[in-house]
């Protein structure tokens, strides 16, 4: 019975382990926003866009 509970223990660390460096790799991950779109274009499309 000992066996069981300490084979379970050592999965629940690494679990937790995993957990955590996963969770602490997406807060370091840097999102980007692709940037607006130039004011040419803007000016190219006076109207509503038509379908064709």
């Amino acid at each position: 019975m000992y066996w069981t509970l300490v084979i379970c223990l050592i999965i629940v660390v690494i679990i937790l382990t995993l957990a955590v460096v996963t969770t602490s790799k997406a807060y370091g991950y840097k999102h980007t926003v692709d940037p607006l779109p130039e004011e040419q274009d803007d000016k190219q499309q006076a109207g509503p866009k038509q379908p064709q």
